[in-house]
């Protein structure tokens, strides 16, 4: 259900707003029982949000994403829905969407479902959750990614258009990467994340999945707008979200150099990654290796330093009323932050400014980067048996993205032998999204 085929058959009368309400429910029914759902607005609901949309045909001009299914992650506030943030005990009912929801709704979409999470959107695999796990649709004994598994597989499964994410570490990129789809993680502050459950305050995403990066890009520009929130940010004077004109023999893409490519053994990983690289190239692009010391020792702070007391921050309260709510890997990694003092978060914040001193130097001579999603893909039960180590390995090429203030779109790019997709991530600086969906674009072709 790509943006353009639906606003086309719209267009033409040949389906409407209430067809696509009807296609998504049994679309919904014959997946069955896939972990997706966290909660599922009733068939009803949705086909009077269609008729409504259908008396304001006339105006579909001006409705951006006119009658454009949508789910959203269930760590973000939809009025009158429970969010539980993948844990029922934690569980409450707003009154107030989340403003990116509410922005979204104004423009057209039909609101279909809250979807599954790693709890408390901590976890990059998607497992950690009371609700099941989302059936990956290519390979049902691999993970599907997380945080934002559910609404991952809810986009590569057909049942929305799109759907909305959190991003912290790599949750909108690397559920991306193992469902063969988009996942566009804006800078931050660019989608106000008011009537979001936090994880990191001060680094969380609202993202977007889609099939195209032009559909991500149009739902990101819905969304995006100033918001009273103390982290919001507007977009700077000359920055724009629309899509860019690019010259792709004009690009300089940025690499990992030769030694510092790390697939962790995986082989066709390392293979698909460097077909990739290929293809960029193939448009006439030029490729330059790039040292990511500090962009790897900055992804190690997020998850080895004072940012897990971050986390702890944001659930303190609860946590210390009610441990026995939370999934054991979740209770044991938050509580486990208590241990980071003050003294360590200002080491941490001193180091990472030096980080971002020279990482920034990486970027006068290219225009983006090209990196993995992740280094290697897990199976549901390899993650179950280590589920920290092997979790903190798909973080590789994903945590220090937000650290030091970028922002990146995940593309497929192609398969492994057994179907199982493998990604590939493109990461700009600071609002250049309508860039990064440009260079898209021109990625996808031949990538499978």
């Amino acid at each position: 259900m790509r943006f353009s085929r639906l606003q086309e058959a719209y267009a033409s009368g040949e389906r409407t707003p209430v067809d696509v309400v009807h296609e998504v429910y049994k679309r919904i029914a014959a997946r069955g029982e896939d972990g997706v759902w966290i909660h599922l607005e009733s068939e009803d609901k949705l086909l009077a949000r269609a008729q409504e949309l259908e008396a304001r045909r006339a105006d579909a001009d001006e409705l951006p994403l006119y009658g454009v299914p949508f789910a959203v992650k269930d760590n973000i506030d939809v009025a009158g829905v429970p969010t539980t943030a993948a844990c029922p005990e934690y569980a409450y009912t707003p009154e107030e969407s989340a403003p990116c929801v509410n922005l979204l709704l104004d423009a057209g979409a039909i609101f279909v479902g809250k979807t599954n999470l790693d709890q408390f959107a901590l976890g990059l695999v998607g497992v950690r959750t009371p609700y099941g796990v989302a059936r990956n649709p290519f390979h049902p004994d691999y993970i599907p990614g997380g945080s934002s598994s559910g609404s991952a597989v809810a986009v590569a499964g057909g049942l929305v258009s799109f759907a909305l994410g959190t991003d912290t570490a790599g949750s909108g990129r690397v559920p991306a990467g193992f469902n063969n789809i988009v996942g566009l993680k804006p800078s931050r502050g660019l989608v106000s994340t008011r009537g979001v459950v936090p994880a990191c305050r001060t680094l969380d995403c609202v993202s977007v999945f889609a099939l195209e990066a032009s559909d991500a890009l149009c739902a990101l520009d819905a969304m995006a707008a100033p918001d009273e929130d103390p982290y919001s940010r507007a977009l700077p004077a000359g920055a724009s979200l629309a899509m860019a004109d690019i010259s792709p023999e004009e690009l300089k893409a940025g690499v990992p150099l030769a030694g510092q490519r790390d697939f962790l053994g995986d082989d066709e990983a390392q293979s698909a990654y460097e077909k990739g690289v290929e293809r960029i190239e193939a448009t006439g692009a030029a490729v330059r290796e790039v040292d990511f010391s500090p962009f790897f020792e900055a992804a190690k702070l997020l998850y080895g330093g004072p940012w897990m007391a971050e986390r702890l921050a944001a659930i303190e309260d609860f946590i210390g009323a009610k441990p026995e709510a939370l999934h054991p890997v979740t209770r044991e990694l938050i509580a486990g932050a208590a241990r980071y003092s003050a003294v360590d978060a200002f080491r941490a914040f001193y180091r990472l400014e030096g980080l971002k001193r020279e990482a920034k130097k990486a970027w006068k001579d290219i225009d983006f980067m090209l990196v993995p999603t992740t280094p290697t893909a897990y199976t549901i039960e390899e993650i179950r048996a280590d589920p920290v180590a092997l979790n903190a390995n798909l973080g590789m090429y994903t945590n220090f993205v937000n650290l030091l203030d970028l922002c990146a779109v995940a593309v497929p790019n192609g398969f492994y032998a057994n179907g199982l997709p493998i990604g590939m991530t493109l990461i700009a600086p600071a609002f250049r999204e309508g860039f990064l969906c440009a260079v898209a674009e021109e990625f996808p072709a031949g990538a499978g």
